[in-house]
């Protein structure tokens, strides 16, 4: 079980995985992380969160076409739920998780 996940391991898995594209030298960014980090305590396994540095991942920021930091994908099977960039409240981000990822929330 040494097998390193890959990034499309792990969006393509039946749990919700919300993806932070973030810069170092972002203000807003620096504003986010708290935030996602009360987030993500407070839904604990039910949802993934995880950070991607814009500056060292340039494929995968391209990929996504990632025009401004901080942008945030939320992804469930492989598929895009939900998209934003800027700074968002834990709150709207709870809410989000509810209202598009009904069926893993309840579970």
């Amino acid at each position: 079980m040494n097998k390193k996940e890959t990034f499309q391991d792990i969006i393509d898995g039946d749990t919700p995985v919300l993806v932070d594209f973030f810069a170092t030298w972002c203000g807003p960014c620096k504003t986010m992380s708290p935030i996602l980090e009360a987030f993500s305590k407070q839904m604990g396994d039910r949802v993934r969160v995880i950070k991607i540095d814009v500056d060292k991942a340039t494929n995968t920021a391209a990929t996504y076409k990632i025009q401004s930091v901080p942008t945030l994908i939320l992804f469930q099977k492989g598929q895009i739920l939900w998209r934003a960039s800027g700074v968002v409240q834990k709150q709207q981000l709870e809410n989000i998780i509810k209202e598009l990822t009904v069926k893993t929330y309840q579970e």
